[in-house]
């Protein structure tokens, strides 16, 4: 499994208010949160973005509160992966159990530029700035979280699992 796109990228501590703002909590609507993904910290994101872009980021990643809406949002704009150094846990989770692939590679995430190409392998866990040509290693993705992603998060999983009879 990979994923190619063009990089948006953040710096520290963005937290789920900024992903996915409080005043549009009241939508459960994947394409309609995707309406306004990043528009507190960036306001042309959803006008730019692509299928299969990136968000390269700071640390902290998806610090703040618990809320799925916030994974939600990024993947339903196109994102086909988030890179960071770090990520609060609850966002990791939420964002495994959605199916959105995330990656923790602090050199990466510092060494890759904003609007570079970049290709992340979750089988291997090479990321490669295909601008640059530079590469960094990740951890590559368990294969139980490969199979989620694949699935498009664990509420797909868990049925392919249950219709497989395992």
């Amino acid at each position: 499994m990979k994923a190619k796109g063009k990089v948006f990228k953040y710096g520290a501590n963005v937290d789920t208010d900024v992903i996915i703002p409080a005043r549009y909590l009241n939508q459960s609507d994947p394409q309609e949160l995707a309406k306004h993904c990043m528009e507190d910290i960036d306001n042309t994101f959803v006008d730019r973005v692509s299928k299969g872009d990136m968000i390269v980021s700071g640390p902290n990643f998806g610090c703040g509160s618990s809320r799925e809406h916030a994974p939600v949002a990024i993947k339903a704009s196109g994102i086909s992966c988030v890179i960071a150094p770090s990520f609060a846990r609850i966002f990791f989770r939420n964002s495994i159990n959605i199916g959105l692939p995330i990656m923790e590679c602090a050199q990466a995430a510092e060494g890759i530029g904003d609007g570079h190409e970049v290709e992340a392998d979750f089988d291997t866990g090479l990321i490669t700035d295909l601008t640059t040509g530079e590469s960094w290693q990740a951890q590559p993705f368990p294969d139980f979280i490969k199979k989620i992603i694949e699935k498009d998060g664990l509420l797909g999983y868990i049925a392919d699992e249950n219709v497989q009879g395992r």
